[in-house]
């Protein structure tokens, strides 16, 4: 037997290893590290605005290294006084790991925070939003 085939083989497999590292050091190394990223990998978090500010900006960077989770930072913003002050807050319900959600904040409330926990075994974030409502937000019927 020629070592040929058995040696291509293995030339071939460790190709394939080295070029799926140098992909996933690339992938790392877009990571901007001068972002104020809220958590670190795998890491659950709690963030809110300020009063009187809701969210209006998120950026996220995805990691399949780092257990297919994400980094996450936001940005708030003073409200227009034209809505007046928050009146009332409250943490909307949180979604399960591994399912698929939508969330929106009741009673015409917007948001200004979020607080997500990582689950290993899923591979998957609970959310849940801090929703605020403004005096002079839909005062009457919004419909």
């Amino acid at each position: 037997m020629t070592p040929g085939p058995v040696l291509l083989l293995w030339a071939l497999a460790l190709l394939a290893t080295v070029a799926g590292q140098e992909y996933e050091n690339r992938m790392e190394s877009h990571i901007d590290r001068s972002v104020p990223w809220i958590h670190t990998f795998r890491q659950g978090f709690n963030f809110q605005c300020p009063h009187g500010e809701v969210l209006v900006a998120l950026q996220s960077v995805f990691s399949e290294k780092e257990g297919s989770d994400r980094l996450w930072t936001f940005e708030c913003q003073q409200t227009p006084t034209t809505l007046g002050h928050p009146t009332e807050c409250w943490w909307d319900d949180i979604n399960r790991a591994g399912m698929e959600w939508s969330s929106t904040c009741g009673n015409n409330g917007l948001v200004a925070g979020v607080m997500s926990k990582y689950f290993e075994p899923v591979l998957d974030r609970e959310w849940s939003f801090y929703c605020c409502r403004y005096s002079r937000r839909c005062p009457y019927s919004c419909w």
